[in-house]
């Protein structure tokens, strides 16, 4: 039976060659290969640098898809597949988001981006902010959705209490259609309206290479007692699903809390975990104002 996702790939490709974009694989060193959509020189001269870094599922483009339409005219979007995604893979161990971090930095360094600003969800800004701890002269600004700065193994915990979890792995990676969409649920503000064979399709096509991305989510979650604080040079502006059901508003007050004074925090309305997609409209604007700002600033500087 053919799988709707990989029918789609090419009607995906040419919606994004509209909008100036085209999939590049990088060698960041030998055995480390990452897949990364790139803007066309003619769509990216003269215009500042924006990064989308994924969440733990899909892979970039099915996650920011309509971010990349929103944005594409003003600016030059990069959007790489993290390790274990899509179609980026490495044969060397590391599995922890500051080796994410620091292979998608090598990644957009070899395809010429010298300054961005990152905007990543849950997972993926966790790598951003390693990124921009990193190589803050590469990373200008952030923009981070539904995340926490440290995963630790007590908010884990209570997590998995929750919704009746026997470890991260099995919350994170179901292995059936009736799993995904309770998964999904748990990630959205409203119902979920997926069909069983659309939701079969979808673990088809998103969820391979299980034992490395199992590697990746137990990487994710730090003992209580390596837990650091993080100061970062970079503003950060938060944007939060006010409805998100794994990171609630308490952890979003923490969040700008513990990053500092030049953190912002802003709320979408009725909006749940992965709030980029199911709010795409309000998530836009939101972006879009953001983003207008900083060039604004620049030009005033």
């Amino acid at each position: 039976m053919v799988n709707i996702f990989a029918i789609l790939k090419p009607v995906v490709w040419l919606l994004m060659k509209f909008y100036g974009l085209s999939p590049q694989i990088v060698e960041t060193e030998p055995g480390t290969k990452i897949k990364i959509w790139v803007p066309s020189k003619t769509k990216s001269a003269n215009k500042p640098n924006v990064v989308f870094l994924h969440g733990f599922a899909g892979d970039g483009i099915f996650s920011w898809m309509s971010q990349v339409m929103a944005i594409s005219s003003t600016h030059a979007v990069y959007v790489p597949d993290l390790l274990f995604f899509g179609g980026s893979y490495t044969d060397k161990p590391g599995r922890s988001t500051a080796f994410q971090a620091e292979v998608m930095a090598a990644a957009l360094r070899k395809v010429g981006v010298k300054k961005c600003t990152v905007v990543g969800l849950s997972y993926g800004a966790c790598v951003g902010f390693k990124m921009a701890k990193l190589d803050p002269e590469l990373v200008e600004f952030i923009v981070a959705s539904d995340t926490i700065i440290e995963l630790n193994e007590s908010f884990v915990r209570v997590v998995l209490d929750h919704y009746g979890f026997d470890n991260f792995v099995e919350f994170l990676m179901p292995k059936t259609a009736d799993g995904l969409i309770r998964f999904l649920t748990i990630c959205n503000h409203g119902p979920v309206n997926l069909p069983q064979f659309a939701a079969k399709d979808f673990l088809r096509e998103f969820y391979n290479n299980r034992k490395e991305k199992a590697e990746l989510a137990e990487a994710w979650v730090i003992p209580d007692n390596e837990v650091k604080p993080i100061s970062l040079s970079q503003k950060v502006h938060l944007v939060w699903g006010d409805d998100d059901k794994i990171f609630n508003s308490n952890v979003a007050e923490r969040t700008k809390m513990q990053l500092g004074g030049h953190t912002t925090l802003h709320y979408i309305e009725d909006g749940g975990h992965a709030v980029q997609m199911e709010k795409p409209d309000l998530y836009n604007a939101e972006l879009k104002k953001v983003l207008s700002s900083r060039i604004i600033n620049s030009r005033e500087d």
